[in-house]
């Protein structure tokens, strides 16, 4: 419950959608499970109005899948759906990085080792979500330093939709170490000595072994 009064739809649309968020995050809710507009709106004291806001919001980021005379689910991707995407990811990661090691300044390679630093004290925390945004801003950097702005684009779009999987799948947290933070690290060592076919080589290794972690569902 969230204690929310129909006349603050738009305060209220954010509430939920953070609340669901959270839910998703915490797996309190199962990939493929129904949401029902009149129900969540039940559980959290709120019209159907903000829930069915909250769930295109959702929906946006492919946390959500919302079917005509349907109505909303979580998303479930499968097994096949994941490996596809991750090839993609693979191949556009691997031209940002090489073009990255061309092109890159000290100032990112600073914003690099920053942000591994922030992965290392959230993944002490076990907080998934938080852990993937610094995650996905790590690569959005290397994406940005590419100095090819519609591949860095095309970086965002294909993260966003493995962060997805990740959400769903990932299962590091089941460690006392995250070996992520490693590759991170030789990733920007590379880049700093300007070595494309070495930063190259290691975002292959590390996207493989990124999407080999996700074969085991929770």
């Amino acid at each position: 419950m969230i204690g929310i009064t129909n006349g603050e739809n738009a305060t209220a649309s954010e509430q939920v959608y953070l609340e669901l968020k959270k839910r998703i995050f915490a797996r309190e809710l199962l990939p493929g499970q129904r949401l029902p507009e009149a129900s969540l709106a039940k559980s959290l004291s709120v019209s159907r109005t903000p829930v069915r806001e909250a769930l295109r919001m959702l929906a946006s980021e492919g946390l959500v899948t919302i079917t005509p005379n349907s109505g909303a689910r979580l998303a479930n991707p499968s097994l096949e759906e994941m490996t596809e995407g991750y090839e993609v990811r693979e191949e556009l990661e691997s031209i940002s990085v090489r073009r990255a090691a061309r092109f890159i300044t000290p100032l990112q390679i600073c914003m690099l080792n920053e942000a591994i630093e922030e992965e290392e004290v959230i993944f002490s925390s076990r907080d998934l979500e938080k852990y993937l945004e610094v995650n996905i801003r790590f690569h959005r950097i290397i994406a940005g330093s590419s100095k090819n702005r519609i591949l860095a684009d095309y970086v965002g779009n294909i993260l966003s939709r493995t962060y997805v999987y990740m959400v769903f799948f990932e299962s590091f947290f089941d460690f006392d170490t995250n070996p992520s933070l490693d590759e991170h690290r030789e990733i920007v060592r590379s880049l700093a000595m300007h070595d494309e076919k070495l930063s190259e080589r290691l975002m292959r290794d590390h996207i493989h072994l990124s999407m080999k972690a996700l074969r085991k569902p929770f």
